[in-house]
Order: C-alpha cells, then structure tokens, then sequence
C-alpha cells in the first residue's frame, strides 16, 4: 500500500484527528456528521416513544414529549 493510500483510509476512519478538520464540505457545503445525527436520531426516537407511552398516564406530560421530540428533531437537521 502506498504512502498516499495509507493517508488516505487513515483520514476516512480518524476524521477527529484529520489536519485541519472543519467537518466535511463539497463544493463549499457542509455535509452532517452521519455519526451525530444518528445519535441524536436516537435520542429523538426515545423521547417520541416515552411521549406516546406517557399517554396512558398523562395527556399534557405526553404533549409536552412529542412537542420536545419535534425540537429535538429539527435540531438532528440542522447538524
């Protein structure tokens, strides 16, 4: 494997510790970290699940959930 092939698949696999990292962009538009907006997806999915369970005990505590998972959900798109 070449020095240049080396570099490269150790940017794609340690991109925290890329020279310069600013996150990714192509033609000066930012693409989303694929690893935190799955996280937040998931935390996301746990609070819309917690507010549709909150339902049987609570209608205003299950609202206030979902609304919560809808703020948390526009956030996931702007990350």
């Amino acid at each position: 494997m070449s020095k240049l092939q080396k570099k490269v698949i150790d940017d794609l696999y340690n991109r925290e510790e890329r020279e310069n990292f600013q996150g990714i962009k192509i033609n000066d538009h930012k693409i989303p970290d694929p690893k935190l907006h799955q996280q937040i997806s998931f935390i996301k999915s746990g609070i819309r699940i917690l507010g549709y369970a909150a339902l049987w005990w609570s209608i205003d505590i299950a609202a206030i959930l979902l609304i919560l998972s809808e703020v948390v959900g526009i956030g996931e798109e702007l990350v």
